[in-house]
């Protein structure tokens, strides 16, 4: 029988719903269903069609072996593990899930009142006893940053822009080369530099991707003592000591970043300016079950010969495995992060 491995997303009770449940019986009448293992060599391949992936690496001795594997859906949208280049060559469909944007930009949102209105410094005044009043600010008439503008640094702007009001403004610093074009749809300002955007904003949020850093203690201390960074993208995109330094001298107020206090980030263990979550920003009841639906979705599409929604490798459709099995292209959409 025909196998499909499964997230070890697909274990955890917290986001088990009747939609997840309902959609994985219909998958299983399609083969076998079982959980990924945490990375996938060669002993894993016989008989598998489709994987719904987590963040696990796939080898390329996997790809070799894999020889009825159709697809890659990944449950979310980070891919570098599943190394699209190698799926291209031996003819394996590859996609990813943007069905989180606007759970992230809401996080973002959020992030950015609370910090703004001081909450998690009166919270720990209040339970140490300490019960007096401190300054707070308003989004109303600031300035808000946004260091990346792809689909999620835009969902946050849609959000903000009432929230700053007529006199309040959003910069944005992108390298695209159409960004001032862009930037002025969402009422907003594009900036030549990312120190420029650190200088002049009261908040900053990164919406980026990759494994480069690209803010240190030089962006950190070009902030307002009263700023803030948000990071809800990834850890690695701040320098952890860099940080923390700039924190603890009263450079920016508050860091909050969407990754647990671990690696790089224990340094900020037990910080009271230092916020760090369990990179839980994009996950929501309702993102979740988007998530479950459309990987599900896609690995369906594939096994009855459909390509799929939001393909990294497009091209793989003239791959002439590919071609043996995928006659129907009408829902392949061209993919822009």
């Amino acid at each position: 029988m025909d196998k499909i491995l499964l997230s070890q997303i697909f274990e955890n009770p917290e986001f088990d719903t009747p939609e997840r449940r309902a959609a994985l019986a219909d998958l299983e009448q399609f083969g076998e269903l079982s959980i990924h293992p945490r990375e996938l060599t060669e002993e894993h391949a016989d008989g598998v069609v489709g994987v719904i992936a987590s963040s696990v690496p796939f080898h390329e001795s996997f790809y070799q072996a894999a020889e009825s594997l159709r697809i890659i859906a990944r449950w979310g949208v980070g891919y570098e593990t599943v190394n699209v280049d190698l799926a291209t060559e031996y003819g394996v469909i590859a996609t990813i899930a943007p069905e989180h944007m606007v759970t992230v930009a809401e996080y973002a949102i959020a992030q950015w009142l609370a910090t703004l209105k001081r909450v998690y410094t009166l919270n720990r005044s209040s339970h140490n006893g300490d019960f007096g009043l401190i300054k707070t600010h308003e989004a109303m008439g600031s300035t808000l940053g946004l260091y990346g503008f792809g689909r999620i640094g835009q969902e946050v702007a849609r959000r903000a822009r009432p929230l700053l009001g007529e006199e309040g403004r959003l910069l944005i610093y992108d390298i695209r080369p159409d960004i001032a074009d862009v930037a002025a749809e969402f009422g907003a300002e594009a900036v030549d530099t990312p120190l420029t955007l650190f200088k002049e904003s009261d908040t900053v949020s990164l919406h980026l991707s990759g494994a480069d850093t690209v803010v240190g203690y030089e962006e950190l201390c070009a902030m307002k003592p009263h700023a803030s960074l948000i990071n809800p993208s990834r850890g690695n995109l701040v320098d952890d000591a860099a940080a923390n330094r700039a924190v603890s001298e009263n450079r920016l107020w508050y860091y909050v970043v969407d990754d647990p206090v671990n690696g790089t980030r224990a340094i900020h263990k037990d910080h009271p300016r230092i916020i760090c979550t369990n990179h839980n920003a994009g996950m929501t009841v309702e993102s979740g079950i988007r998530l479950d639906l459309r990987t599900i979705g896609q690995v369906t599409d594939a096994i009855q010969g459909r390509a799929p929604a939001y393909m990294l490798n497009p091209e793989v459709l003239e791959h002439p495995r590919v071609k043996a099995f995928c006659k129907d292209t009408s829902q392949a959409q061209t993919l822009t992060l």
